[in-house]
């Protein structure tokens, strides 16, 4: 998500980085070219208006043509009015502020994951809130919708309200909310049946459910992949039933990004939560700072460490770190640096995080992270004996071939672990014999290997 959007920003502020004193028309030329990315990203046509006309009062001020570093402050000029499309600093949490039970109202269109994103609010809900959460379907449209949400509640470890036929969903509804008040749960979740479209039926549904349970919280999901048809949702459900916040799922995808930057403006409803992926635990908070720092190449370091600090076994970790600081380094090593990579999520999805990833993205070319990578290194490790894990030098050709046969990879895959490995002990033994002083001398630089640098000659790193 937002990549094609951040490499074309990139582009316009290193280009201003590279000037002194900026005039009038540098910065009216930049902001130009701000206004094409966010209109090729999707971004609403009144968005981009507001946006770039703000950005511009704020960019013509004294601040930034009399600044020491001019194109910097356009920079954080651009990310600010970002932050404020965005929603504003700090995410906004669910509001459970009701008596129990809570009723949590989910709509959207079919095929938006709502199904699934109820599920994954149900689990989120018990594991970090410790809440009692009672999942009802109110799908009578939708073949087997009922049995899905059954599913997806045994998954989350939480009850479902028990299929009765024949019922409708403003009935099913309220059998839900009276079996949360009966039997003590903290949250009733409702997830209401979806359309190909927006019509009157389902419009005339939602509302009728919505007066019948009075949710405190009324959660639109709408499919990032959508762009533009996403927003149109957005606003046709917020004037039904007065949304009161979204959540956009597939933020792990391609899309250009556009209805996340669109969302807030248009609805006045901010997004509250973001599904990136099939699992789960494939949830997270909506941060706009972050998000805007991600979209403007920053990075999000706070978010990879709040990752790394959920899915990271620190006793494995301090094992790891403590080897690699005495200079032994052998595959079971490796295998436990891949668990823990992968327990974090995708690789391109770790890589947005860093600042200025989106270069070294670019830098890969055609060698895209496969999210499956992970996975088949962990399982050439897991196919050889604990001897050739302990010792990889005496992996000759017979062992390679029989690594690949039992692990259902190939040779070549084998090699390549087995190279990446050797970088990774080569860099360890450069780093203890450099020592603290020496890397400071020679800059990160001094760690890479030859085949990183050019001419022989290591590049700055």
């Amino acid at each position: 998500m937002f990549e094609s959007l951040s490499d074309k920003l990139s582009g316009v502020f290193d280009r201003l980085r590279q000037r002194g004193a900026l005039s009038e028309v540098d910065v009216g030329e930049a902001l130009r070219e701000v206004r094409l990315a966010l209109l090729d990203a999707d971004v609403a046509l009144p968005v981009v208006r507001d946006f770039i006309a703000r950005a511009r009062d704020r960019a013509l001020g004294t601040e930034v043509l009399g600044s020491v570093t001019p194109g910097q402050q356009i920079v954080k000029i651009v990310n600010d009015v970002m932050i404020e499309a965005l929603g504003g600093a700090g995410a906004v949490p669910l509001n459970l502020a009701a008596a129990a039970p809570v009723p949590v109202l989910m709509v959207g269109l079919q095929g938006s994951g709502k199904t699934t994103t109820a599920g994954k609010i149900a689990l989120r809900l018990r594991e970090r809130a410790r809440k009692r959460v009672l999942l009802a379907s109110l799908d009578t449209q939708r073949p087997a919708a009922q049995l899905q949400l059954a599913q997806l509640a045994e998954r989350a470890g939480v009850p479902s309200l028990p299929i009765v036929p024949g019922q409708t969903p403003v009935q099913i509804a309220e059998r839900a909310m009276d079996t949360g008040r009966r039997e003590g749960f903290d949250v009733v979740i409702l997830d209401t049946a979806g359309r190909l479209s927006i019509d009157d039926a389902l419009m005339a549904e939602v509302t009728a459910i919505r007066a019948a349970t009075n949710p405190a919280e009324t959660l639109l999901v709408v499919d990032a992949m959508t762009g533009q048809d996403a927003v149109n949702t957005a606003r046709a459900f917020h004037e039904a039933v007065s949304v009161t916040g979204i959540v956009m799922t597939r933020m792990d995808g391609d899309a250009r990004g556009g209805a996340a930057l669109s969302m807030r403006a248009i609805t006045g409803a901010p997004i509250k939560l973001v599904g990136l992926g099939e699992k789960l635990d494939a949830l997270e908070e909506f941060h706009p700072e972050r998000v805007a720092g991600r979209i403007l190449g920053m990075g999000d370091i706070v978010g990879l460490v709040e990752k790394a600090t959920e899915t990271i076994d620190e006793q494995e970790a301090e094992r790891v770190a403590a080897r690699m600081a005495r200079g032994k380094f052998d595959l079971e090593d490796l295998a436990a640096q891949l668990r823990q990579i992968g327990r974090m999520g995708s690789l391109s999805g770790i890589l947005g995080m860093l600042p200025g990833a989106g270069k070294l993205a670019g830098q890969l070319g055609d060698a895209k992270l496969d999210p499956k990578l992970l996975k088949r290194q962990e399982a050439i490790i897991s196919s050889m004996t604990p001897k050739e894990r302990r010792q990889p030098d005496i992996l000759k050709a017979s062992r390679k071939r029989r690594i690949a046969a039992g692990s259902g990879t190939s040779v070549q895959e084998v090699n390549r672990l087995l190279k990446q490995y050797e970088d990774m002990s080569a860099m360890l033994k450069r780093m203890n014999k450099l020592g603290q002083k020496g890397l400071m001398r020679h800059g990160m630089s001094a760690l890479l290997p030859k085949s990183m640098t050019q001419g022989g000659a290591r590049r700055p790193f």
